[in-house]
């Protein structure tokens, strides 16, 4: 049995955007623009990518 994983990278900065957001970045482990996480796919991590969908690039 093998997990399948998304791989989610920042690509727009979170300054100016409202705290929940900020802090669903800083959840999902990025930093930087440029941060790349592979994450396991969840439905928990599916409801915070998207939150913040708008600032992140996804791959499945």
């Amino acid at each position: 049995m093998t997990t399948s994983t998304v791989k989610v990278t920042l690509r727009r900065s979170v300054i100016g955007r409202p705290s929940n957001q900020v802090e669903t970045v800083k959840a999902l482990g990025l930093r930087k623009i440029g941060d790349t996480r592979e994450l396991a796919d969840t439905p928990s991590v599916r409801g915070m990518i998207k939150t913040v969908e708008h600032l992140l690039e996804v791959e499945a």
